[in-house]
């Protein structure tokens, strides 16, 4: 997203500041806890587990409002969906400890969890009816396109403010950017750049449900709205260059086959004799898996495993390898297509493994698979994939694949960071 257009869009809306020092909270902002209790409201959700269970299964009763086309809904504009969101660490301590690392910054995790949480009220927001006291649709993270990192260094003693809005829509799902600014000497200036799809779907969680059209307003909103147009089509054009649906290109091909050669015996000139390069580690040695017990303190309005709480175990331990793999601790520089495939139940195992698949001068690319494993079943089922790219403070080994398939983990690696250059 880019923050100046933000600005002017912000302006537009007529969305007060807030004052500099330790931000003051305005009418019109809310905090996370705030934020959080709005959509238990919205979809009429419980704070306790037991209530929880009942609360949903009464909005199977809602499925007879939903409508049975897009026309049928009002159109809408950026400027219903804005949402202005205050997290003051700096001026309350408490809050601060739930947010504070071990070196004194923030944890990034949790604000992955803020940001998951703004984002669905964002598309609520646009699809609100002052009409119902319930909203019938359930919607939930399909997929985090991109998170931009504008610096890396989050402080753990001065308030983060949080601004975003719909800037696209399909017919059942929703592009919503958010940006997160951080208060430094009296001014806010921008720390990350987010976008979020969203998708809605039925009272049950069972099949698509229609969300309100969005009309852009004016020559900033209406390129907002192309950019979510672009957006679709470059995800559509990735997911059809696939390495698990085409073979890898010509390029490619020779970049593996280099690899290969690279890690040859010379002694014995035999392909089962491999050597592994100088300043370099095998991709088998760059690991590292975690394990998780789904409790229902984790859930999500839907009786559900939180999304943010997946996206916050994921990074931490992709941080944790990129860490271990640099020697130093590394920064963060972008999250990429983090895909969000099938729901977590409660009670589920939820089986973490992540692999360091790509490095470049001082940057390491991390993909983090989550699945959850049935031990009544022995069956495994993948829920989500995460890439990360971090960065070190010094250049690391090169990673190597030994196997075919840790050759296209590499060149999916490659992929996904050669997103992120420009950022860097």
């Amino acid at each position: 997203m880019n923050y100046p257009r933000l600005c002017v869009l912000r302006a537009a809306l007529g969305c007060r500041s807030l004052s500099c020092g330790s931000a003051v909270r305005q009418s019109r902002a809310l905090d996370m806890g705030q934020v959080r209790n709005q959509l238990r409201e919205i979809v009429g959700a419980s704070t306790k587990w037991s209530d929880h269970q009942q609360a949903m299964a009464e909005r199977a009763s809602l499925s007879s409002i939903l409508v049975r086309s897009q026309k049928d809904l009002p159109v809408k504009t950026m400027r219903d969906s804005f949402q202005e969101v205050l997290l003051p660490l700096g001026s309350e301590p408490l809050l601060r400890e739930k947010y504070l690392t071990f070196h004194n910054t923030v944890r990034f995790g949790r604000i992955l969890e803020d940001l998951d949480s703004l984002a669905v009220l964002i598309s609520y927001s646009h699809t609100f009816n002052p009409e119902l006291k319930k909203s019938p649709l359930s919607i939930v993270t399909a997929l985090v396109d991109k998170i931009d990192m504008r610096q890396h260094v989050i402080y753990p003693d001065c308030d983060i403010k949080f601004t975003g809005h719909v800037t696209w829509v399909g017919k059942t799902s929703i592009e919503a950017k958010i940006h997160m600014s951080q208060l430094c000497d009296g001014v806010f200036s921008p720390v990350l750049d987010a976008t979020f799809v969203m998708v809605a779907r039925d009272p049950g969680n069972k099949r698509a449900a229609f969300v309100n059209p969005l009309k852009p307003e004016g020559p900033e909103e209406e390129e907002l709205y192309q950019q979510g147009e672009a957006n679709k089509s470059r995800r559509v054009e990735l997911s059809t260059a696939s390495l698990l649906k085409v073979a890898p290109t010509d390029e490619e091909r020779k970049l593996i086959h280099s690899l290969f050669l690279n890690t040859l015996d010379t002694n014995t000139v035999s392909f089962r004799s491999r050597v592994l390069p100088d300043s370099s580690v095998w991709m088998e040695d760059a690991k590292l898996k975690g394990l998780e017990i789904c409790h229902p303190q984790e859930r999500n309005i839907f009786n559900r495993i939180f999304g943010g709480f997946l996206m916050r175990k994921a990074y931490e331990l992709g941080w944790a390898n990129a860490c271990s793999y640099s020697g130093c601790r590394p920064s963060l520089v972008a999250v990429d297509d983090i895909l969000f495939q099938k729901p977590v139940e409660i009670g589920s195992l939820l089986m973490l493994s992540s692999q360091v698949c790509y490095t470049q001068d001082q940057y390491i690319q991390v993909r983090v698979h989550s699945e959850v494993f049935d031990p009544i079943t022995q069956q495994h089922n993948t829920t989500n994939v995460f890439h990360f790219t971090f960065s070190s403070d010094r250049e690391v080994p090169h990673i190597t694949p030994k196997t075919y398939g840790e050759s296209m983990l590499f060149l999916d690696g490659k992929r996904h960071f050669n997103q992120t250059v420009p950022v860097v």
